[in-house]
């Protein structure tokens, strides 16, 4: 009789540690799950910022595209008349050889025929020597003269083309410019001369007019960027 209160009494101990052990157990359970649901919370609360994250990045991506193609594309730039098609008309400026000095005149015409109308300043017959400063006036002559239909004595060439109104009324002043230039002087009024007023009318940037042929055909073409294609304003 006196061991059964002491094994009773270890059974109570025994049922209590069990107890004990249980409520353990639980409340670690309780507290992994709480600790996974919480990590499972910042989990989807992380996903969810970068969702957003990409959604304003893309967002931000098309709003700069739509940014960029909405302006105007930038324009290169371009020397005067270089972004035009060539026109059907011409006027070449020309240089040759001659007998010292050398001669510089015009080829006018359309591009679709071979055949070319020449004007170009030279004194009368073309047999004075082109030495500057030693000849006094004397009658000229406005049309081709010995060479200028012949390639092998080109030295200079620089083409412009026009457009049809353009060239009635450039080579309708070149026919005027003929019909008034009676006379011809080395230092006044020669080819180069001749000829720079003819540029100069299209609009054209002219070099000194006392320059050797070549170089002056030459410098014609570099100062003016070589652009092929002239339109004349209103005032010309």
């Amino acid at each position: 009789m006196a061991n059964r209160p002491k094994r009773l009494g270890l059974c109570l101990l025994a049922g209590f540690c069990t107890l004990v052990i249980s409520l353990e157990c639980k409340i670690q359970s309780a507290s992994a799950r709480e600790i996974e649901t919480q990590a499972g919370s910042e989990r989807v609360v992380s996903q969810k910022r970068e969702v957003h994250k990409r959604i304003a990045n893309a967002n931000a991506l098309v709003s700069t595209e739509a940014s960029i193609e909405s302006k105007p594309a930038p324009q290169s730039p371009r020397r005067p008349g270089s972004g035009l098609a060539k026109g059907p008309y011409y006027v070449d400026f020309r240089a040759r050889t001659a007998a010292s000095w050398g001669h510089a005149f015009v080829w006018f015409g359309k591009t679709s025929e071979r055949e070319v109308e020449v004007a170009g300043l030279t004194p009368a017959g073309d047999t004075l020597p082109y030495v500057l400063g030693h000849l006094t006036w004397v009658p000229s002559e406005t049309g081709a003269s010995y060479g200028d239909l012949d390639p092998q004595y080109l030295t200079a060439s620089y083409r412009v083309y026009l457009n049809e109104p353009d060239a009635k009324r450039v080579f309708a002043y070149i026919k005027k410019l003929q019909a008034s230039s009676l006379v011809w002087n080395a230092e006044t009024s020669n080819c180069t001369s001749f000829i720079g007023s003819i540029a100069n009318f299209m609009g054209l940037k002219v070099p000194f007019h006392l320059k050797r042929p070549e170089n002056y055909v030459n410098s014609l073409k570099q100062m003016n960027g070589g652009r092929q294609m002239v339109q004349l304003t209103s005032e010309q």
